[in-house]
């Protein structure tokens, strides 16, 4: 199993890039790891609904051009079902029983196409709270560092 994650937006704050590659080595003994950025439309300042729909059509468009057919494709969104860390680590041993890539998709900051949704195999919310998406990042790859450390009875999980 691989996991990759797609991600909306380019150019973090540096606590985000050192956030995120300390995990991404971190995890990689477990399970091998991506994070791949993908560009976002260009917003303007005064954009009306329909312009909003078009930023996310183009996004969910790069998104779904960069899944490959063997992927299984999971949208991150607030609407989506919630885990403990503790159902994370249990459903990431049955995605590794199966056999088959995962791609987890951070959409815009206007979320996930319509086409998005529909193409993913389920949807997953990290929090009820809003996060801002240079967060998500980080959260999304420590949560999964945190259930592969559980399913291998690392100490991580216990001192974290």
């Amino acid at each position: 199993m691989k996991i990759r994650i797609l991600t909306i937006g380019q150019k973090m704050p540096n606590w985000v890039i050192t956030g995120v590659e300390d995990y991404l080595k971190r995890i990689q003994p477990f399970v091998q790891t991506q994070i791949i950025e993908l560009p976002m439309a260009k917003r303007g300042k005064n954009d009306s609904e329909a312009d909003i729909l078009k930023y996310c059509q183009i996004e969910g468009e790069t998104i779904l051009s960069a899944v490959k057919p063997n992927e299984i494709l999971i949208a991150l969104e607030v609407g989506g079902r919630e885990f403990s860390t503790e159902k994370l680590a249990d459903t990431m041993k049955d995605w590794m029983l199966e056999g088959r890539d995962i791609v987890l998709a951070i959409g815009g900051p206007d979320g996930h196409s319509q086409a998005v949704r529909q193409a993913a195999a389920w949807h997953w919310s990290l929090s009820k709270l809003t996060l801002p998406h240079p967060l998500v990042r980080v959260m999304l790859i420590e949560q999964l560092y945190r259930a592969m450390t559980i399913n291998h009875n690392h100490p991580y999980h216990r001192a974290g």
